[in-house]
This record gives C-alpha cells, sequence and structure tokens, in this order.
C-alpha cells in the first residue's frame, strides 16, 4: 500500500500514482504562465508526512515562491 497517493487528470484521461515512504511523490501542475510544484515525503526527523507546495517557474514564466511547507492535512502559517 502506497503512502502517498496521487491522480492526475487531462486530455489522456485519468491516471494515478502511489509514492512509498522512500520514494515521496513530486508533482508539477504547469501552464505558460508558470508552475505549482508539490513535493509530500516523510521527514525522519519529526516522523511526520509533510508536503512543500510553491510557485514555480516553467520555461521561465511565472515567480519562485513556498505557498506552505508543512504536515500534511494541517492549515498555518510560514
Amino acid at each position: 500500500m502506497s503512502r502517498f497517493y496521487g491522480t492526475v487528470q487531462g486530455n489522456r484521461g485519468e491516471a494515478s500514482r502511489g509514492g512509498s515512504k522512500e520514494s515521496g511523490m513530486v508533482t508539477w501542475c504547469a501552464s505558460w504562465e508558470g508552475a505549482i510544484y508539490c513535493c509530500a515525503y516523510y521527514d525522519e526527523e519529526t516522523k511526520r508526512d509533510v508536503v512543500l507546495v510553491k510557485k514555480a517557474k516553467w520555461h521561465g514564466a511565472g515567480e519562485e515562491r513556498v505557498l506552505y511547507r508543512g504536515p500534511i492535512g494541517e492549515e498555518r502559517e510560514q
């Protein structure tokens, strides 16, 4: 069973992927105006599943800015 699970839906239908404690999971959602990057992983130090979500450049467009970094399932200020 996967520790992390993700789905994507596009013009070729839906696909899903799983990620383990060791591999984590990385996703990109991009357009000509920039991208959103998401990386879920297990933090050995805190013993928790955490996620990094940030705005990112895509082929030179967009900006770099962290939107959220912390435990999955919680909201908090940066």
